[in-house]
């Protein structure tokens, strides 16, 4: 039914004030992601849920990604398998079904909802809570560092977020069993992958993950990790990464961790609830995604023949196939092709080990450089609020380019357009974009 009523409300929407003209374009979906630590307090009274669902429909967003696991491994329902996160910096929140709050909301004001998962993460740095404390240090990754070699997670000073090791079957286990909980309890429309991936390019180096790429090479490693990389001081005070001569089928076997794992999660999924999207959250940055074992483009690009670390099988893992949603992360400052031509082009994303450059670094260059990757399957342009920070000329010409370029919208993140009262601009944005393509 929820789905029925959203597809009728968008039809509505599309035509409405067409008269006897042509069919107006169909509405394109815009979601608003909403944290879930950033927005503990005023989310945890059902008033304050339902103010803040209607102010992103009257925006003219169409549906809601809501936090249901964050960093620290808590969840925000009962869970058998996650403990429930009650209290965040002092704020306890009062005993109500949070989740079908939110639901039942976004389904009145005819929106979708969608939850989210931080899927691989289980573990908050700052305030050192997560199942890699606490229960499952097991779980963790172990990281190669420069100059000091194979460290846990838990021994890496200034870790803000701890990863575990996603070709672990039972950090498998675990997620997958959250995500058929979730859509067994809840009247949702789909379910996010975020964080679905490696920690860095320094990460996994276990014992289980030589053993699990030596079966997948079929041979022995005579030197672990040099025969993957090795990290050599640059003269500068610095270090610089020199491949060994497994690297580039060590990146093709982590894609292939991703991509299983992201096919029977789909496969479970559907065996819940055939009609539940099954969607990711990506960076946009495809040139450099590699480093953390993520091939989010479609089978059809082949990336062997554009970088010298795909090999020709490489693009058997990509799994723009398996989903129903995808939504990249254009976070950028420079919003057309010609600002970052303009610009010095050089960029560090949140995920890379050095600095890159290329026309994808840009909100224009990025939905088009995904346009090409994914083979026509559609993708949801995304941005990051604070890249603009008090600039909201420039936040609302992205916010249009992302519209313009992309199949939809996300946003990151709602308290960001709360704590700057960028309710307007975003309206305003939304309005031009959708006028511009009548």
């Amino acid at each position: 039914m929820k789905r029925e009523l959203f597809a009728a409300l968008m039809l509505l929407a599309a035509a409405a004030g067409s008269g006897c003209q042509e069919p107006a374009a169909p509405v394109k979906p815009k979601l608003m992601w909403l944290d879930c630590s950033a927005n503990w307090e005023r989310f945890s009274y059902p008033d304050s849920i339902r103010y803040y669902v209607d102010k992103c429909r009257e925006a003219g967003m169409t549906a809601l990604v809501l936090d249901i696991k964050g960093t620290s491994s808590e969840v925000v329902y009962p869970s058998e398998f996650a403990p429930q996160l009650k209290e965040w910096k002092g704020i306890v929140r009062p005993d109500f079904d949070f989740i079908g709050t939110f639901t039942e909301a976004a389904h009145k004001a005819g929106m979708e909802i969608y939850g989210a998962f931080n899927t691989f993460a289980e573990g908050h740095g700052i305030f050192r809570r997560g199942l890699i404390y606490d229960g499952h240090p097991e779980w963790q990754a172990i990281n190669y560092l420069p100059g000091k070699g194979l460290t846990p997670q838990l021994d890496i000073p200034g870790k803000t977020v701890l990863f575990t090791n996603p070709a672990l079957p039972e950090v498998q286990e675990h997620a997958i069993a959250l995500f058929r909980e979730v859509a067994s309890k809840y009247d949702l429309d789909g379910i996010i992958l975020d964080r679905a991936r490696y920690d860095n390019i320094m990460s996994d180096f276990s014992d289980f993950s030589r053993k699990a790429f030596e079966a997948y090479i079929g041979q022995k490693l005579e030197r672990f990790p040099e025969d993957i990389y090795t990290w050599e001081e640059d003269g500068d005070g610095g270090w610089k990464r020199t491949d060994g001569p497994y690297f580039r089928k060590w990146i093709e076997w982590r894609a292939s961790v991703i991509y299983d794992f992201f096919r029977r999660t789909r496969e479970e999924l559907r065996k819940v609830d055939p009609e539940l999207k099954f969607g990711a959250y990506t960076g946009a940055w495809y040139p450099s995604y590699y480093e953390v074992g993520v091939n989010w483009a479609s089978q059809t690009y082949d990336p062997s023949q554009d970088f010298d670390w795909a090999t020709p099988e490489y693009r058997n893992y990509g799994y723009a196939e398996l989903l129903d949603l995808y939504t990249n992360g254009n976070y950028y400052w420079n919003v057309t092709l010609d600002e970052y031509r303009r610009s010095n082009g050089l960029h560090r994303n949140e995920t890379d080990s050095e600095v890159s450059t290329g026309e994808h670094l840009c909100v224009e260059g990025g939905c088009r450089y995904s346009r090409r990757l994914l083979g026509g399957h559609p993708f949801y342009g995304g941005m990051y609020v604070e890249d603009y920070k008090r600039d909201t000329t420039q936040f609302k010409r992205a916010v249009e380019m992302n519209l313009r370029e992309s199949d939809g919208l996300m946003v990151f993140d709602i308290v960001h357009i709360i704590q700057r009262d960028w309710w307007g601009p975003l309206g305003r944005a939304i309005a031009a974009a959708e006028a511009d393509r009548q």
